[in-house]
């Protein structure tokens, strides 16, 4: 006979995993800890007997096709050129968004962030090509070190809690889309392919569709969606690297719409986003692209320059880079800490500048992937231990060095933008 209550249990079990998923997916932590699971996940699998299942399962072909068009490439691929560009999307938007109306809308609240996001890329850029300088092909993955993530850097900022002045995450967020910046730019000049010209003579047309549209404020999502996805099959087909199609189709999103200011398409989009990049495209790529078979590791490959040659940019160049940067701003008087922060707070920040992850993975697949020099090595050996050490070096400086706010703080003081003058 069944138990009449059963039904009421098990709707009570099922709610209280609801609620217990949507605190933590509701936790600013979440995408980081969510990237890091992946990461871990990829790792066990590919270093047990099911590591034949993930290497069928990321090289598994995928084709689309009408007629004789046809986009042929294995899953791996479709995760690093299709959903990433999704990605770019989003960041293109939050690009838009902060230059229009947010952090970069005044060149004076940007100077310290600034300052600290182009050492942050310079100085770890400079580290490899001076210990590959002498290997032609190594000197590709030159901007792997220079790449900070995002998602990571936050998530382990987010650990710290109400410990770390609001302002600091102000600042981290600010360089960190520079930072992007700098990578999409350097995506742009130096890893695209072979152009293959009438394929760009059709992404042209999107671009002047697409203008045409932002001009007659054409505010509906749908159409965008679909130049957007024949720009971005006319841009793979290009040679230009495939997801910069979503950072220009970003580009030409509305920030508001003419009839009703109220209305921001772009906002609306990011939002709208948010979750499925954060859960979903993220740690997919993750999950892809860190799967290490430490078997087939050597000494050499360990200690090869490449690999150190990252490492070293992502735990030295990093925190030498941006903090370096900052404090120069500083003393030349271009810029001031805002009043809630020291040069304490900066440091630890640089070093969490060095969690490169889900950029430098993209990068080293850029840089690489054609050239067979990965068989030697593995770059994402360099990647993985470069950004765990410059995480949990992070998460120490700043724990020990971030007090508990008393509960008379003044929150609003710590949401300050970084001027030349003293905290607004």
């Amino acid at each position: 006979m069944t138990d009449k209550h059963e039904p009421d249990v098990l709707d009570e079990v099922i709610e209280e995993v609801q609620d217990v998923v949507s605190d933590f997916l509701n936790r600013e932590a979440a995408p980081g800890i969510l990237l890091m699971g992946a990461t871990i996940l990829a790792l066990i699998i590919a270093n047990s007997p099911l590591d034949t299942l993930y290497d069928h399962l990321i090289s598994m072909p995928v084709q689309i096709s009408a007629g004789t068009w046809a986009i042929d490439k294995p899953l791996l691929l479709w995760i690093n050129d299709g959903l990433m560009a999704v990605f770019f999307f989003h960041v293109g938007l939050e690009l838009k968004r902060e230059i229009c109306e947010g952090e970069l809308a005044n060149p004076k609240d940007i100077i310290l962030p600034a300052a600290g996001a182009v050492g942050g890329m310079a100085l770890p850029a400079l580290i490899y090509v001076g210990i590959n300088w002498d290997n032609p092909v190594a000197i590709a993955g030159w901007a792997i070190p220079a790449a900070t993530d995002i998602a990571f850097a936050l998530g382990i900022l987010a650990l710290l809690g109400s410990r770390v002045p609001t302002s600091l995450k102000v600042f981290l967020v600010t360089l960190a889309i520079i930072d992007d910046i700098g990578a999409i730019v350097i995506i742009a000049l130096f890893y695209t392919e072979h152009i293959t010209a009438g394929a760009l003579y059709i992404a042209a047309g999107c671009l002047l569709l697409l203008w045409q549209m932002n001009k007659r404020n054409v505010v509906d999502i749908p159409p965008y969606v679909f130049v957007g996805i024949i720009l971005w099959v006319a841009m793979l087909k290009s040679g230009v690297h495939a997801t910069l199609a979503g950072v220009v189709l970003a580009g030409f999103i509305p920030m508001r719409d003419e009839k009703d200011e109220s209305y921001s398409p772009v906002t609306r989009l990011e939002h709208g986003l948010n979750g499925s990049v954060s859960f979903a495209i993220l740690p997919l790529f993750a999950f892809a692209n860190a799967g290490i078979s430490f078997g087939n590791i050597s000494p050499e490959g360990i200690f090869h320059p490449v690999t150190f040659g990252i490492f070293l940019g992502l735990v030295v160049g990093k925190q030498i880079g941006v903090f370096g940067f900052c404090y120069l701003m500083v003393k030349l008087k271009l810029a001031k800490l805002p009043e809630d922060l020291n040069f304490k707070h900066i440091y630890g920040c640089a070093l969490l500048c060095g969690v490169g992850f889900t950029m430098s993975l993209f990068i080293g697949g850029l840089a690489f992937a054609q050239t067979g020099i990965n068989q030697i090595f593995d770059e994402r050996v360099g990647i993985l231990t470069g950004s765990l050490v410059s995480a949990c070096l992070g998460y120490i400086v700043l724990r020990f060095v971030s007090e508990a706010p008393s509960d008379n703080t003044d929150v609003a003081s710590n949401a300050s933008k970084f001027t030349g003058n003293t905290v607004k």
